[in-house]
């Protein structure tokens, strides 16, 4: 019996391909596993084999034509048979066009993108509207090109103490390459989106969108007003800045991070305003470049989600370099000097004044929910939070929201699963958000990085629990990379065993917590890391050895 060929799907982001070679013409017998044809779809390629036997009674889609994954490009059979019927008529092929679901992305960042291509693999018709930069805060004016300086930072700081372990240098900064290596690494990643969005065939509207209903936003270009219909809509609208409401705080001598990110020369002094993340990461980077840092913080230490034995560790790198910390310390004023601006701070009813070239203000984000004239939608939000469930739902059926513009934990990381997780159910799956395993990085030196409970949230919250430290002055590879400072920290539960978070402060502690993110996903005991084998000599074998530490057995502690 005639039977149809489809366009197999080659990978999981391949949605069509051109057929680039036949290996067999009409009337030739085919036998299971032979190559049909070769087909190329974008930067990938791949081979087409026949699962069944019989005669090629037609090819349907000839040697440069494209066809959809799914789509009809061949008939086998028996000779003689009357295959006609299956051949699909021109209209059948429009209206199987015409069910495709169409989603709306609303935002190119860390999690729009992904949340586009993750539909468009899915089967989706997708439009993405991004006003500025695709690729969004994250890879353009924050977590990308901020490790690009504390790289820089990094390698710079090694050239100079090179003569302790036999490397003598006399290095010289150049902070316009610098900031040149920044671009290219940005403009490199950008490019690489691009092509991945294309690949999938993501259509770009570049403007700003807002809603006009339920189903149509209203996009502004630059060549007038365009309306985009869809079935469903993912906003991916990020966060900006939050407002200061500081006297002076619009001096010319005050940046953000983003200017703090495109500087032309180096300041020789800077007070950074605000002691979380990014506060503390261009703290490390510039005060490692030669900068004068001065850090004020409201609150009564830095990096308060972190817990205070690991920022002790990570402070005395920052207090080496030169950097001034006040903490539960109050900005109160900012005045313009002309080549430097003064800070009235205050802490504890005594006011100093401080003076620098540059006044970074870091104070947090907030989302950027209020272009898109939610209202107009019925979509719900709270203090421009826009409300979501762990389907990334929002109250109207078939909008979706992820990242920042919810209003919870700010990371792109986290903006990136949710749009795999808005995408997946927008096309019809059960898919859920599980914030457990979402790691927490600071990439100060040395790194910092936590996942699931603190030991201060399981004193907070009652949670009986085992403690496994190790120290990292017990690891080789540590001794050689950094003289050993930091460590590694499990919370355990004291019944189960099951591990519910990782803390580590040192080399590489970035890459390593993710072995703590799985543990944590997978109700991982302590003995399931004990019994797993870490390379010798690593940095990760000290994840081990704080299991170990968990247990009452630690080898090298």
């Amino acid at each position: 019996m005639a039977k149809v060929l489809v366009l197999p799907k080659l990978s999981v982001v391949m949605k069509d391909g051109r057929i680039i070679n036949w290996y067999f013409k009409e009337g030739d017998r085919i036998k299971p596993g032979d190559v049909l044809y070769d087909v190329e779809a974008g930067k990938m390629g791949g081979s087409a084999e026949s699962e069944d036997e019989g005669t090629l009674l037609k090819i349907l889609v000839n040697v440069g034509d494209k066809a959809v994954c799914g789509q009809a490009v061949a008939i086998i059979g028996e000779p003689g048979e009357d295959y006609e019927a299956l051949i699909p008529k021109e209209e059948e092929k429009q209206e199987e066009e015409a069910k495709r679901t169409s989603v709306c992305v609303i935002g190119g960042g860390p999690g729009g993108y992904v949340a586009a291509i993750r539909a468009a693999q899915l089967g989706a018709e997708v439009t993405l509207v991004e006003k500025q930069h695709i690729g969004g805060t994250c890879l353009n004016e924050g977590c990308i090109p901020t490790k690009a300086l504390l790289h820089s930072a990094e390698v710079f700081t090694e050239a100079k103490n090179g003569a302790d372990i036999g490397v003598i240098a006399d290095p010289v900064l150049d902070f316009g390459k610098v900031m040149e290596n920044k671009r290219a690494v940005v403009n490199r990643l950008v490019g690489g989106i691009h092509s991945l969005l294309g690949a999938n065939g993501v259509k770009i509207i570049d403007g700003e969108a807002h809603f006009k209903d339920k189903t149509t936003v209203i996009v502004k270009t630059a060549d007038g007003e365009k309306e985009v219909g869809t079935d469903k809509f993912i906003i991916a609208a990020g966060s900006v800045p939050s407002a200061v409401p500081i006297p002076g705080i619009d001096s010319p001598q005050c940046i953000d991070s983003t200017g703090a990110l495109s500087l032309e020369k180096l300041p020789k002094s800077m007070i950074i305003v605000g002691g979380g993340v990014i506060g503390v990461e261009m703290a490390s980077a510039y005060s490692s470049f030669g900068t004068k840092v001065t850090v004020v913080e409201m609150l009564p230490r830095l990096l308060m989600n972190m817990d205070e034995d690991m920022v002790k560790v990570a402070e005395k790198p920052l207090e080496k370099n030169g950097v001034d910390i006040m903490t539960s310390t109050k900005v109160v004023s900012i005045e313009n000097r002309g080549e430097a601006a003064a800070v009235n701070v205050e802490k504890d009813g005594v006011s100093t004044v401080l003076e620098a070239e540059k006044v970074l203000v870091c104070i947090g984000r907030k989302p950027n929910t209020a272009p898109l004239d939610l209202e107009a939608a019925g979509i719900e939000a709270e203090r421009g939070a826009i409300k979501v469930n762990d389907h990334m739902e929002t109250n109207v059926r078939n909008i979706y929201a992820i990242g920042d513009c919810t209003g919870g934990t700010m990371l792109a990381h986290i903006a990136s699963v949710q749009g795999e997780t808005a995408a997946e159910n927008a096309m019809g799956y059960d898919s859920r958000y599980d914030e457990r395993t979402n790691p927490a990085c600071v990439y100060t030196m040395p790194e910092m990085a936590t996942v699931g409970y603190t030991e201060e949230r399981a004193k907070k919250e009652g949670v009986t629990y085992t403690l496994g430290y190790f120290s990292l002055a017990g690891n080789g590879k540590s001794i050689i990379m950094n003289g050993g400072e930091g460590f590694v920290k499990i919370i355990a539960h004291s019944r189960s065993k099951k591990i519910l978070g990782v803390q580590i402060v040192g080399p590489r502690a970035t890459d390593l917590i993710t072995e703590g993110a799985l543990a944590v996903s997978m109700n991982a005991g302590i003995e399931d890391i004990i019994k797993t084998i870490h390379a010798h000599p690593t940095v990760g074998e000290a994840v081990r050895e704080a299991a170990l530490a968990a247990d009452g057995r630690a080898i090298h502690g």
